[in-house]
């Protein structure tokens, strides 16, 4: 007797799991708190959130950073200014 052979069904996902692409946006977005949250949070903490809240944390570490990017740039430019500045 021989196993039944598997050629006549297709196993593919149709419903459950991620994509190669989730995936991958998946773990840069745990990675990203956990890099940006210095140890407030473990990676099964964020892999099991509610994927609302991760959202909403992903989008407060996003407000920060960019607000530390505008900083640095209005500092950036006040230096310039000071330096182009002659004394007289």
């Amino acid at each position: 007797m021989e196993a039944p052979s598997n050629l006549g069904f297709k196993l593919d996902q149709t419903f459950f799991g991620f994509s190669p692409q989730d995936r991958v946006q998946l773990h840069e977005n745990i990675f990203n708190l956990l890099w940006h949250g210095e140890g407030r949070w473990d990676w099964d903490t964020i892999y099991n959130m509610p994927i609302f809240l991760r959202k909403f944390y992903i989008k407060q570490v996003n407000a920060i950073i960019q607000e530390r990017i505008d900083r640095a740039e209005q500092q950036q430019k006040q230096k310039s200014r000071t330096a182009t500045k002659s004394p007289r």
